[in-house]
């Protein structure tokens, strides 16, 4: 059986694990340039963890500038088994309230200027991602968050914007009465899709912080409401990953979802046909598959 290994990308107001024994800043190349930020490795309650400030500490990073594929390719050359992404996101439902955790399950894809695979041009790869998130792990994260003592909502749809701006108010409602998202953000999109081509099993914690602009009641996004909002959220976010080495245990059997076989049937260029120089590039992230 394998080893459990958490890897938590922190968003906006968490950028470190409480608790960690034998912490540690490690700084890790990829063939897809260098991550958001050095990776914090240690041990909670005998579970390997890895952390990574997805904007970088001090957030240096825009949602769009964010180096997804480095972040992903770290992750997987660090071990880790399972990602856990905590986000910063608006709520387009009235019983969705800024403090509520989503558990997010769904995403609607609207980012345009990010690259979204590892694969393409020699070595070309299709993975599903019609659930794109892990039902095992979210439910993990279900749990831990309701023991923090969190209002947590056991489903939802992203909407993934490109930003950095906020949506307009006409944008806001179609995407609430439309196209029935329940939460917007911008950064789990490509985040979800690279987990997936790298075969890690990935889960969505979406810590509301506002109603978006569609609220009659509350107009605008207010950046200094956000703020405030995410000090609170990190509290209960911490709490909530704090508790994740005790749900998932240190031994790890294989996802019963898929979610680390997903290249099984993905990978469509012909063996004779691969281009070297992008299998190098895939020896982490695909190595299982390419041998």
């Amino acid at each position: 059986m394998a080893e459990t290994v958490i890897g938590v990308i922190g968003g906006s107001g968490v950028y470190e694990i409480d608790g960690l024994e034998d912490a540690t800043w490690t700084e890790v190349d990829t063939p897809w340039g260098a991550p958001s930020d050095a990776l914090l490795t240690g041990r909670l309650d005998g579970t390997e963890m890895v952390f990574l400030p997805r904007h970088g500490r001090g957030h240096v990073h825009s949602p769009t500038t964010v180096p997804y594929r480095a972040n992903i390719d770290a992750l997987k050359r660090m071990g880790v088994t399972d990602v856990i992404s905590v986000s910063a996101c608006g709520s387009f439902r009235e019983d969705m309230a800024p403090g509520d955790f989503v558990v997010v399950d769904q995403f609607i894809d609207r980012t345009f200027a990010r690259e979204k695979s590892f694969f393409g041009t020699g070595c070309v790869a299709h993975v599903s991602v019609a659930h794109p998130t892990c039902g095992r792990l979210g439910q993990a994260c279900i749990a831990a968050a309701e023991g923090a003592g969190v209002t947590v909502h056991h489903a939802g749809t992203y909407l993934a914007m490109e930003g950095p701006q906020f949506s307009t108010l006409a944008e806001s409602k179609m995407y609430r009465e439309s196209w029935g998202a329940d939460v917007i953000g911008m950064t789990n999109m490509p985040e979800a899709k690279l987990a997936r081509e790298a075969e890690l099993c990935y889960a969505s914690v979406a810590m509301i912080t506002d109603y978006d602009s569609w609220h009659p009641d509350h107009g605008s996004v207010d950046i200094s409401f956000i703020i405030a909002t995410l000090t609170g959220n990190a509290d209960k976010a911490r709490a909530t990953v704090a508790a994740m080495p005790s749900l998932l245990g240190p031994d790890r059997a294989p996802c019963p979802h898929g979610c680390d076989r997903a290249l099984d049937f993905a990978i469509l260029t012909a063996p004779d046909k691969r281009d070297p120089e992008m299998l190098a590039k895939l020896d982490a992230v695909a190595g299982r598959v390419l041998g």
